[in-house]
């Protein structure tokens, strides 16, 4: 497919665009000295350029999308019609609390359902997205340790099972990581975390449902063991969807949380964004927290905490996140909320279950949300990868799974389907699944060669990703 660049001639142009009413300025200098090159197209070839690409695009709205760890579910668009309202659009942060009381009655009614969600005591909304939020709760066990005097607690604890950003998130934070192994089961091995803490130990940071899709069966022992060692524990909230309105961080004995807005409540994931992380945490620690908190009765006011860490995002982060994710709890309400657990749960169990019969599931088809196939043994005696039957799902319009991931299981693909997604689209990929797999056994070497149907068939990830072109160069004038 030509680019932008690539379409259209000198001279042709469209007039859909208003003239400018704004006040011309020169910047004199800084002025550029050479003509900015842009596109010129018509109107015709613009539409057409943009609808090929939406074409070539993948979504949910396109088809099943069972990316394990992300929650591609669908979003109600009612959502994104209440965040589109002019008094949520036609808006700026600096302007006076006064005329925009209602924006922060979205944050102060979000927060208090959000806490209520999580257990949590305060929840800022300035992370952009997960990883982000991962940062910012670690940022606040690190000013709890340091107000309190105790420089000794350097280190934070990861498990292997944790999402890949947990260890990352941690130095980026100035801690040092350690890493401790799964038990047999899948879960947090309990002697290995024992010898792990410590007086240098900050703090716990776990993925629960973990990315294998379980449960820790011994979370209220691992949080005990934290909190005895002088350390907190950090929730990695990610995996919410499995568990919202049904169990709660806060009881489970953590004191930090952070939630991803764009995965479990119902707003836009992927893309590019726009995210939300918000961070949630203990009363003890909300005078820790960035930017700035809605408070006040009669009339809403913003305050800054009182030890806050500063600012991790300019002013409140993505608000219109805020209020898609606000839309989707007020319409679902408490039983909602547990129905969407259930459901997501339920659709997990039920494709485990129906494809354990050809594919080793490690860790069993009891699962949480998701569940982690192992391709291993199918590619020793066919030489059909994960990556193979992942490719190969694309020619029958489904996106594939997570692979390779998480690293604890070898030949792995993580699916999860989502609570939103029929019965029929579940047996449908089951039935896909099938196939590729008797495809692996009796005609393995077409699956090297997949997709063959699809827009772009398999690129050379290796030299993409060592020999990466990320810039335009024009045929004509070399620039």
């Amino acid at each position: 497919m030509e680019l932008i660049f690539e379409k259209g001639a000198e001279g042709r142009h469209l007039s859909i665009l208003p003239s400018c009413d704004a006040e011309q300025v020169e910047f004199g200098e800084f002025s550029r000295q050479t003509e900015l090159r842009l596109p010129q197209v018509s109107e015709n070839e613009l539409s057409r350029h943009y609808t090929q690409l939406a074409e070539r695009s993948y979504g949910v709205n396109n088809g099943f999308y069972p990316l394990g760890s992300c929650t591609m579910k669908y979003n109600p668009k009612v959502n994104e019609e209440a965040a589109s309202f002019d008094g949520f659009t036609h808006i700026h942060p600096l302007q006076p609390e006064h005329t925009a009381q209602g924006c922060l009655e979205v944050f102060r009614l979000a927060e208090e359902a959000l806490c209520e969600i999580t257990g949590m005591d305060a929840m800022t909304f300035q992370p952009a997205a997960g990883a982000h939020g991962e940062f910012t709760g670690l940022l606040l066990i690190k000013a709890y340790h340091e107000k309190r005097g105790d420089s000794r607690r350097k280190k934070i604890i990861v498990p292997d099972s944790a999402h890949g950003t947990n260890p990352a998130s941690a130095a980026m934070a100035g801690f040092e990581i350690v890493n401790i192994p799964s038990a047999p089961d899948g879960c947090v091995d309990l002697e290995s975390l024992h010898k792990a803490v410590g007086e240098d130990t900050a703090g716990l940071m776990l993925t629960n449902p973990n990315t294998i899709g379980l449960f820790d069966k011994n979370i209220l022992e691992i949080t005990r063991i934290v909190h005895e060692a002088g350390g907190l524990n950090y929730y990695d909230g990610a995996n919410l969807n499995a568990v919202m309105g049904l169990v709660r961080p806060g009881d489970m004995g953590f004191d930090v949380v952070h939630l991803n807005l764009h995965k479990t409540f119902s707003t836009p994931h992927g893309g590019g964004g726009p995210g939300s992380g918000p961070v949630g945490c203990k009363d003890f620690l909300e005078q820790f927290l960035p930017g700035k908190q809605v408070c006040g009765e009669d009339r809403l006011v913003s305050e800054k905490p009182d030890c806050s860490v500063g600012s991790v995002k300019a002013f409140n982060g993505n608000f219109l996140v805020v209020v898609k994710a606000l839309a989707y709890i007020l319409t679902l309400g408490n039983d909602g909320i547990q129905e969407a657990s259930q459901n997501a749960v339920l659709n997990a169990n039920y494709m485990a279950k129906k494809l354990e019969h050809i594919y080793d599931l490690p860790y069993g088809s009891h699962c949480m949300h998701e569940f982690v196939m192992s391709l291993e043994k199918l590619k020793q005696e066919t030489k059909v990868s994960a990556m193979d039957v992942a490719k190969g799902l694309l020619d029958y319009g489904i996106h594939p799974p997570t692979m390779y991931f998480p690293l604890i299981v070898h030949e792995a693909l993580m699916v999860e389907p989502t609570e939103t997604e029929s019965r029929e689209t579940l047996d449908h990929a089951v039935k896909v699944f099938e196939k590729l797999w008797e495809q692996a056994r009796q005609d393995g070497e077409k699956l090297h060669h997949a997709p063959v149907h699809a827009a772009v068939g398999r690129p050379d990830e290796v030299r993409a990703a060592r020999q990466p072109v990320l810039r335009y160069q024009d045929s004509q004038t070399g620039k």
